[in-house]
């Protein structure tokens, strides 16, 4: 759009469903399937991907604010009939002569904000966060320390935080991978018979990655399928 004219660059309407990261193997696919209707009526440009949504327009005349404000509305209609929730709303608006209008959310008023989400060092220490709190209730509410029980929690409930989106937004520090792939070295190492073992050699005798590996191994997959035109 062309920033030279006076317009606020309004919406981007950045949202988490209240369904936030289902613990299942199928739920982000099921969750998608469920959201897939919230563009209906929309009049803005509206983004979707996994679990946030983000609204975009232009605005240089009240016409267009009223309009914007419009899609919102709808949102929280939808959000009502399938009893789900928006939160974590924020308004972003790009522009040096920006009118920076305010929109309403479920009745109350949407925080503005500087920036439109956390950089990559934010994002890895709350994913590491995230991980190891699920880590930390599988070794308590789980008495077996059995390879096999372990690694299904771990793959299934744990891993999959590590390696969010990775492909779209991998970091480039050593500092972020390696807290990254400390959970993974936390959740081998809680495997009986395997304590006394180095990482590497755990990953061995698991038949197990690195998270760098496995990213570079996406990242093959990912440039590959882009090749033949997958995406």
């Amino acid at each position: 759009m062309d920033h030279s004219v006076d317009k606020e660059m309004a919406g981007w309407l950045h949202s988490k469903s209240a369904v936030n990261d289902p613990m299942s193997l199928l739920g982000p696919v099921l969750f998608n399937i469920f959201v897939g209707n919230t563009d209906s009526g929309i009049e803005c440009t509206l983004t979707k991907f996994a679990n946030d949504t983000k609204l975009c327009g232009a605005v240089n005349m009240v016409e267009r604010r009223d309009a914007i404000q419009r899609d919102p509305d709808r949102l929280e209609r939808w959000a009502r009939v399938n009893l789900m929730k928006f939160n974590k709303c924020k308004v972003l608006h790009l522009g040096q002569e920006s009118p920076q209008h305010r929109y309403r959310l479920s009745g109350e008023w949407i925080e503005s904000s500087s920036e439109e989400k956390p950089n990559i060092t934010q994002q890895c220490v709350l994913a590491a966060q995230k991980a190891n709190r699920i880590l930390g209730c599988i070794k308590s509410s789980t008495a077996s320390r059995l390879r096999e029980e372990i690694l299904l929690f771990y793959s299934t409930l744990v891993r999959s935080h590590l390696e969010s989106c990775v492909q779209l937004r991998s970091s480039q520090h050593r500092k972020d991978l390696d807290l990254l792939e400390q959970v993974q070295r936390r959740a081998t190492k809680t495997i009986k018979g395997l304590e006394h073992l180095f990482y590497k050699e755990r990953l061995r005798e698991l038949g197990l990655f690195s998270l760098e590996k496995r990213r570079i191994q996406g990242d093959l997959v990912a440039a590959f399928r882009y090749r033949k035109g997958a995406y």
